[in-house]
């Protein structure tokens, strides 16, 4: 099995923690409640991976490509050469009135032509579609988003690694479920404040195909020019 480096092991160990990659073919899922740290993760996910040479497909319900490069500036990753090579493409996914929102996102498009597709609030963008969105209250919830997974397991028997972030809060648990059954790496990311320090950890709650041993609890911090540092391990 090949695995996916996120490289940048000079700058930080945030690889090393991960086992040294991402199988081929895996769905990443990185959950967390509003500042847990979802986006800036996933966004050293996707630096480290462009930084490695592969291309990347990113989707955000949050940010324009000019926020995007602008978070990225304050934490020392420079994705604007990424951009102008084609290396990194990026899309912001409008949510704003009733659209087919799921269906634009899985219907082959320039966002698949990459090796690792990441999207930043993938619950907003369930939430929002108009047709995902008439189910939430009615029980088939769940039913709804085996469709979407259905639909991913194309991309994913094509060995991409495809990256979905998502708030626990936005979707009914029964949504959130099959995405937490299907995915082969299941990052639970929590914060917690202690005194005036914000302490931000991944669980990880499952890592299939892992290369090297996995830390079962990551702690990290955000800093401002330097990114993701790793603070703490526990070897799984």
């Amino acid at each position: 099995m090949n695995h996916l480096s996120i490289g940048l092991e000079a700058r930080d160990r945030v690889n090393n923690a991960i086992g040294g990659g991402f199988p081929e073919g895996a769905l990443v899922l990185v959950e967390g409640s509003a500042g847990a740290g979802k986006s800036v993760l996933t966004s050293r996910f996707v630096y480290g991976l462009c930084e490695e040479g592969t291309s990347v497909g990113m989707a955000s319900t949050q940010l324009s490509a000019r926020e995007y490069i602008t978070q990225m500036n304050s934490l020392s990753y420079d994705i604007v050469e990424h951009l102008l090579t084609g290396q990194l493409r990026y899309f912001k996914a409008p949510t704003a009135g009733e659209r087919q929102l799921l269906r634009r996102f899985l219907t082959p498009n320039a966002l698949w032509d990459a090796r690792t597709v990441a999207v930043d609030g993938f619950a907003e963008l369930c939430r929002n579609d108009v047709q995902f969105a008439r189910t939430i209250g009615t029980g088939n919830e769940d039913r709804a988003m085996e469709k979407v997974v259905d639909r991913l397991k194309t991309a994913l028997a094509a060995d991409k690694v495809v990256i979905l972030t998502v708030e626990p809060s936005v979707l009914p648990d029964r949504a959130l479920r099959p995405l937490q059954s299907a995915a082969d790496v299941y990052l639970d990311l929590q914060s917690e404040a202690v005194g005036q320090e914000i302490r931000k950890k991944a669980l990880v709650r499952r890592f299939a195909g892992m290369k090297r041993p996995v830390d079962d609890t990551i702690g990290f911090s955000v800093q401002q020019g330097r990114g993701i540092v790793i603070e703490s391990r526990t070897i799984a």
